[in-house]
């Protein structure tokens, strides 16, 4: 009976052979949690305590300059590694929706692709929408205004055509004609 399973649950999961995609996303993890936090601040309160036992000497502020270069050096590849592959990753699942979206544009899948003249085109496209878009909002707005300022005017006058006596030489209104 086990062996009627469906292949997939016996297979495991593939494993890529980016390890050094593997070992930038295990760093970026590591090094951006609250453990790796308190660890570099224990780091400098014993290097700022032990600075009256080294007399504060140039070895001992160049060890915390060196470490600190160093470890920034190695961060921003392993950083810039992670944020390279999630952005890649995030930009898939765009085109994916954007595929599967009847009336979106097609065209803008591998929109990342593009020349900073052909984005500086396409942005501009994008704005002259948004402008017309907030134009008709606007128009749509105002007659509404208008079109509330109009009806409020009517009630008001009705009102005091039933309020205004008749010694004022003022015909009531006529009863229906409301």
């Amino acid at each position: 009976m086990r062996d009627k399973q469906p292949k997939e649950q016996n297979e495991e999961p593939k494993k890529t052979r980016d390890w050094f995609g593997q070992f930038s996303n295990t760093c970026s993890s590591l090094v951006g949690s609250r453990w790796a936090f308190i660890a570099a601040l224990a780091i400098i309160v014993v290097w700022g305590v032990s600075g009256p036992l080294y007399h504060y000497s140039d070895t001992w502020q160049l060890v915390i300059n060196t470490g600190t270069t160093i470890i920034t050096f190695i961060m921003v590849f392993l950083i810039q590694n992670t944020q390279n592959r999630d952005a890649k990753a995030i930009n898939l699942k765009l085109n994916e929706i954007i595929r599967s979206i009847g009336k979106a544009q097609n065209d803008l899948i591998d929109v990342e692709k593009l020349s900073d003249e052909e984005l500086d085109r396409l942005a501009a496209q994008y704005e002259r929408i948004r402008q017309h878009a907030e134009l008709r909002r606007k128009r749509k707005h105002e007659s509404l205004q208008q079109e509330i300022k109009l009806k409020v005017k009517s009630e008001i006058k009705d009102e005091l055509k039933k309020e205004v006596p008749e010694e004022l030489g003022l015909k009531p209104p006529k009863k229906g004609a409301a």
